[in-house]
């Protein structure tokens, strides 16, 4: 019986002698029966006292060992989680399509009991023949505090390194259960997924995304376990994955580039299909990739993206109403402004109409065009299409844009061709999707999301009329300007070129580029848009300029339509010369 237990009969018995006496004894029963009633009513008392005193003597005892025990396990262990924690579950990570993109799975780690080790040198040197990376003068003075009781030597043994451990027969050396987090695509989808720590804990990427929606919090209170969880679904399709990665590290390799990136979007949902950034690392082992590789350079680093932003003046240009395409404006001649010059790298020296400043990107052309529509409208339309603002998605690594802190008329010229701000990567490709996909802007996802659920949240940035009109534009530039270099046989790919000088040393290199190039396909019903860029090439193929974006972004563009468009399941079609776009206009 409990101690409360006790103490509830005892009280109801002495209720219920109370009962007894006022019912059938009262002051008639005579001093007899009274001086027996308190003669037991006192023997009780002391009785419930006596018990009340030998129980709270026991528990002040557990109470206190226990509080010593754990501030003793406190000194000793550290930080070292407690099993169940070492072997809690994190969720599977998926592709759309249900390929493990991420998984644990059991392993041991390796410890010792100083206190119980008999000789330090015997057991170190026993140790290193089994662990040659081992840390020699780390472990035995590990191994020398004999007041301690418990050591990590190596975390996540493999089982051959179990087994040879094991018969090294050395005491006070034991193992624990863990999880070990196992990317078994390596480094294919290293940016996206992240990493975690030696703890299992997120770090970075949808992993780290994972432990911030609540997994953190829950596993801190020790309430994770090792049961399965429920699986978390992202929107990467893993065919896709495995091409952009490819063609960006191929980039890097064959254009001997500074690094390089891509990305495939869903233009109606927002959804990331693929995305790779290189240099890249193996979420497996990330300590062992250079640093280099762990910035992802999609998301968490800034560029000035070149003529890719001509798409965007000449889309708010013909959105405001004060531009038609019929126009004509003067490109015969260089602009001179504040001791800048603003000249074309492929000057025409005559009029141009809108298409023709789209198809030979000429810098005066889209400066005159800019002028007309005006800093205030410029910046207001930068900001709906979120070139100028922080990316909202899933993936903590994002970078916030720069601009200059005042606009002056040099600047709102040299945005307009693409100096003066820097964005991301990837939301440049967002930007680029809601104007082909009827100008509606769609937040990008790692996640997947339907049509319906993109239409809750999409963001109608220009009119559709305008949306039309680009399309013409991309279209019209991949099949007579620079975008041919990504011109896919069968498919209809609309594109924009963008060659970006560098800064260094706050002037504009003459030899270092930083090339970007956005393009969506099937141009006349757009489903994917795709942004690629390569930083720094010294190399580039010859025929399409070498190391500018039509020889460098753009092969990246046209590799990834080639073999990506047909397992996206867009259907070639071939013998019909040109899209039907260039024809309606």
């Amino acid at each position: 019986m409990s101690f409360l237990s006790r103490i509830m009969v005892l009280k109801s018995q002495a209720h219920f002698s109370a009962g007894v006496y006022n019912r059938f004894g009262g002051p008639s029963a005579g001093v007899a029966i009274e001086g027996s009633r308190k003669k037991k009513t006192g023997q009780a008392k002391s009785r419930v006292g006596l018990l009340i005193l030998g129980f709270m003597s026991v528990y002040v005892v557990v109470g206190g060992r226990l509080v010593e025990y754990a501030m003793k396990d406190q000194e000793v262990v550290s930080s070292i989680l407690p099993p169940d924690r070492l072997m809690a579950s994190r969720p599977d990570i998926l592709d759309r399509n249900g390929e493990v993109l991420a998984t644990d799975i059991r392993t041991v780690s390796l410890f010792a009991e100083p206190n119980k080790i008999v000789d330090v040198d015997e057991a170190v040197e026993k140790l290193a023949t089994v662990l040659p990376e081992l840390d020699v003068r780390d472990t035995y003075k590990k191994l020398s505090v004999k007041s301690s009781h418990f050591a990590w030597l190596r975390r996540q043994l493999t089982p051959k390194q179990q087994s040879q451990i094991l018969a090294l027969g050395i005491p006070g050396i034991g193992f624990r259960p863990e999880k070990r987090r196992f990317y078994p695509g390596g480094s294919t989808a290293a940016h996206i997924l992240g990493y975690v720590n030696i703890d299992n804990r997120g770090v970075a990427g949808m992993e780290k995304f994972i432990d911030d929606q609540g997994l953190a919090d829950l596993a801190s209170v020790g309430m994770t376990s090792d049961q399965p969880l429920e699986p978390v679904r992202l929107s990467i399709d893993l065919r896709v994955q495995n091409i952009v990665r490819d063609a960006v590290v191929n980039a890097v390799n064959n254009f001997q580039s500074k690094g390089a990136g891509a990305a495939v979007i869903d233009v109606h949902t927002g959804e990331v299909l693929g995305m790779a950034s290189a240099p890249d690392f193996d979420p497996n082992n990330p300590q062992e990739g250079a640093k280099e590789g762990w910035l992802n350079r999609m998301t968490n680093g800034t560029f000035e993206m070149g003529s890719t932003f001509k798409t965007f003046s000449l889309a708010m240009a013909l959105d405001t109403g004060k531009v038609k395409m019929s126009d004509t404006f003067d490109a015969s001649k260089p602009i001179y402004i504040g001791g800048f010059t603003i000249h074309d790298f492929h000057g025409q020296r005559r009029w141009l109409t809108v298409p023709e400043i789209f198809q030979y990107s000429s810098n005066i052309g889209t400066a005159r065009v800019i002028d007309i529509v005006g800093i205030d409208a410029q910046k207001d339309y930068l900001t709906k299409l979120g070139l100028l603002t922080k990316m909202q998605t899933e993936l903590p690594e994002v970078k916030m844009p720069t601009q200059p802190r005042v606009w002056k008329k040099i600047n709102s010229i040299t945005i307009s061709f693409g100096h003066g701000v820097s964005t991301t990567a990837l939301q440049t490709g967002v930007a680029a999707a809601a104007l082909v996909n009827g100008g509606k802007l769609i937040e990008p996802t790692f996640l997947p999301r339907t049509r319906e659920e993109a239409d809750q949240i999409a963001k109608q940035v220009i009119k559709k009329s305008t949306s039309d009109e680009i399309r013409y534009l991309l279209d019209f530039n991949g099949f007579k300007g620079s975008g041919r270099v990504a011109r896919v046989p069968g498919f209809a790919v609309g594109s924009k070129t963008g060659t970006a000088d560098k800064v260094v040393n706050g002037r504009y290199s003459s030899t270092l580029n930083f090339n970007s190039f956005i393009a969506a396909f099937p141009i006349n019903d757009p489903k994917y848009a795709v942004i690629t860029f390569c930083d720094e090439p010294k190399t580039g193929e010859k025929q399409y300029g070498g190391t500018i974006s039509a020889g460098t972004a753009g092969p990246i563009a046209r590799e990834i339509i080639r073999r990506a468009a047909p397992i996206l399941g867009i259907e070639p079609k071939f013998g019909e010369g040109g899209s039907a776009l260039l024809v309606s206009y």
